[in-house]
């Protein structure tokens, strides 16, 4: 370990070479490259964590430069996870870092999340977290929690020494329709970057042993006022006797929903047997859109249902996949004897593989 490069944090009071060598001995797991994992990862690397794990298996967009800024141009389109490891490599060259190509999912998480110490929920949707939660608490691992909306986020301790998980602040999985969602509702760039570091800071107060960490207490911070609240909330004991994971880590879904994932349209935009809906704003429609989408927004569909030539298979599209299964769901109640499909990650997933204009 090299005494100069920390210096100025191994002379903090209470902190010393002791909690220095806590922090090279210690092993992180971050779940999600994204804007919360970015800095959480450059400021867990610098500080001198001797091994952290990065589980992504998404690629750099175009929009999300804007908040995850370790990401630049010429990233575009590359494995985040692979672009990542060379950048932290550069940071730092004594840290093992180890990357994971895959999302998080029931079939991997217990294998992945054992290796490691504890884990950063750097992710941006409720079933990772509910599956982060439960496999944290069938090894005995503490997490450390982040969210964000719009201006706002959100920073907790989970399963810190048998305290309160998850599931003791959020019971139950939302709706997905009641899910606030970046992608459609925004996030101001800065505001990962605050709560990323807030994640980071209390990942370093689990390993050294300073401080006390947001165990039991969720804070909330406005970054327009610049205020911060913290809201206390209780253990419930039968959630810390999780002894194994749930069937299935999915938001529940309509069985009579058709659905394909963005990848397998590809083979279909060049099809003109199909018809593909894109019911976005029209903003983000200027912005980026594919050629042969016809464009009715959800708010308009009522009005233009008939503009859709229901004579083809039709393919719902918005950004992440909400919007498109809400009219889905509205078209299958106007035309029952009709299929329709919903395309699932919307163009922020087909951005990276089709042609936009």
């Amino acid at each position: 370990m090299n005494s100069e490069r920390y210096n100025r944090q191994v002379i903090l009071k209470d902190f010393g070479p002791e909690a220095q060598q806590k922090l090279a001995d210690a092993k992180v797991l971050v779940v999600g490259a994204g804007g919360l994992g970015i800095p959480v990862l450059t400021y867990l690397n610098a500080t001198g964590v001797g091994t952290l794990g990065i589980v992504d298996n998404d690629t750099v967009a175009i929009s999300n430069l804007h908040r995850q800024v370790l990401y630049g141009e010429n990233d575009v389109g590359q494995a985040k996870v692979q672009v990542i490891v060379k950048k932290l490599q550069r940071q730092n060259s004594t840290t093992n870092l180890i990357p994971h190509t895959d999302f998080l999912n029931r079939e991997n998480a217990l294998q992945i999340i054992a290796e490691y110490d504890l884990v950063v929920d750097a992710t941006d949707n409720f079933p990772s977290r509910y599956l982060i939660n439960d496999a944290c608490v069938v090894q005995g691992k503490p997490f450390v929690y982040g969210a964000l909306h719009g201006y706002e986020g959100q920073v907790s301790v989970f399963n810190f020494e048998a305290g309160p998980t998850y599931r003791c602040l959020y019971p139950d999985m939302p709706k997905e329709d009641e899910v606030p969602n970046c992608n459609e509702h925004g996030v101001l760039g800065i505001i990962p970057g605050i709560i990323g570091n807030f994640q980071a800071l209390e990942t370093i107060k689990i390993i050294t042993g300073i401080g006390e960490p947001l165990s039991g207490r969720l804070l909330l911070y406005d970054g327009l006022s610049q205020r911060i609240q913290k809201i206390k909330f209780n253990k419930v004991e039968a959630n810390l006797k999780i002894s194994e994971l749930a069937n299935s880590y999915e938001f529940a879904c309509d069985e009579k929903m058709h659905s394909i994932e963005a990848i397998g349209l590809m083979p279909l935009l060049s099809d003109n047997e199909i018809e593909l809906i894109d019911v976005r704003t029209d903003e983000e429609y200027s912005l980026a859109n594919l050629k042969m989408a016809k464009h009715i927004p959800l708010s308009e569909l009522k009005e233009r249902q008939e503009e859709i030539d229901l004579s083809k298979p039709v393919y719902l599209l918005c950004q992440s996949g909400i919007r498109s299964r809400k009219a889905l769901a509205l078209l299958q109640e106007w035309y029952p004897q009709k299929t329709f499909v919903n395309v699932n990650g919307g163009m922020s997933k087909l951005h990276t593989y089709a042609d936009l204009g």
